[in-house]
C-alpha cells in the first residue's frame, strides 16, 4: 500500500517528533513491509511538509533500526535474517511474557474491559469471509500493548516498543496473506487463551498463551521463506538520509 494512504497530512508545525511518531507506529504496527522503499519527497508530500524535518525523524529511525540506507543511498525498511528475527523472537517471548505476568496481577476492571473488547474486535474481523488486513494489523498490536501497559514498566515498555519497531513490518506476515492460520482463526484462538487467563488472574497461563502466541507466528513466517540468510545482507554504511 502507497505510503500516501497510510500517513495522516499534518496540518500545524509539529516537525520531526510528530513525523517520526506516524512513521513509527507504521512500523511497529506492520504497515510498512520489509524491503519497502520510501521517499524522503513522497513521505513530505503526503504529510504536506517541508523535506527538513521529514529527513531529521527519518535519521532518527535509521539510528533505531527501523529503517536503512543501502549503499546506494535508497531508504528502505530493513529485511530481517532468520536468525536475526529467531533473536528477536526468543527477547520478545521472555520480556512480553514478563509484562504479561506483572499485568495479569495489577489489572483492574477497566483495564480488562478494554482488552476483552479488543480481542473481540480482533476475533469479528478475522471471522469475516474478507477480513480488512488493515483492522487486523491495527487490533493485534493494539491488543498486545494494551496487556504490557497494565505491567507499569515503563522502561521495559520502551523495550518492547523497539523490538516491534524492528519486527513490526514482518511480524503480521499471516495477517496480510490469505494463509490457513489467518482462515481457521488461529491468532484469535491464541488471544482468547491470554484473555481467559487475564480473567482467571492466572499470570502462568497467560504468559503461556502469549508465548505459544508469538511463537506460532514466528515459526510460520520463518516456514513461509519470507526472511533471507545472514550472508545475503548487504552491509548498511552509516549515513545521514538524503531527500530523493
Amino acid at each position: 500500500m502507497a505510503i500516501t494512504a497510510l500517513v495522516t497530512p499534518l496540518t500545524r508545525q509539529t516537525l520531526s517528533a510528530d513525523i517520526y511518531k506516524q512513521l513509527r507506529d507504521l512500523l511497529m504496527s506492520g504497515q510498512l513491509m520489509p524491503g519497502e522503499q520510501l521517499s524522503l519527497r513522497t513521505i513530505a508530500d503526503a504529510l504536506r511538509v517541508s523535506a527538513m524535518p521529514v529527513r531529521e525523524a527519518v535519521n532518527r529511525l535509521v539510528a533505531e533500526q527501523g529503517l536503512e540506507l543501502s549503499s546506494n543511498r535508497i531508504l528502505r525498511v530493513p529485511v530481517l535474517t532468520v536468525s536475526q528475527f529467531r533473536e528477536i523472537t526468543s527477547v520478545r517471548t521472555n520480556l512480553e511474557g514478563l509484562a504479561t505476568v506483572q499485568a495479569t496481577g495489577l489489572m483492574e476492571g477497566k483495564a480488562f474491559e478494554e482488552i476483552e473488547s479488543l480481542h473481540q474486535r480482533f476475533s469479528r474481523e478475522i471471522s469475516q469471509k474478507r477480513p480488512d488486513r488493515s483492522k487486523l494489523i491495527a487490533a493485534n498490536k493494539e491488543l498486545h500493548f494494551a496487556i504490557y501497559r497494565q505491567a507499569g514498566m515503563p522502561m521495559l515498555m520502551k523495550i518492547v516498543e523497539s523490538l516491534w519497531l524492528r519486527v513490526g513490518p514482518i511480524l503480521n506476515y499471516d495477517l496480510r496473506t490469505d494463509v490457513s492460520r489467518v482462515i481457521e482463526g488461529v491468532p484469535a484462538d491464541h488471544h482468547g487463551r491470554i484473555v481467559a487467563a487475564l480473567k482467571k488472574k492466572d499470570p502462568g497461563g497467560a504468559a503461556e498463551a502469549l508465548r505459544q502466541d508469538i511463537e506460532s507466528a514466528a515459526e510460520h513466517i520463518i516456514s513461509a521463506g519470507v526472511l533471507v540468510t545472514a550472508d545475503a545482507v548487504p552491509e548498511v554504511p552509516a549515513g545521514v538520509a538524503r531527500t530523493s
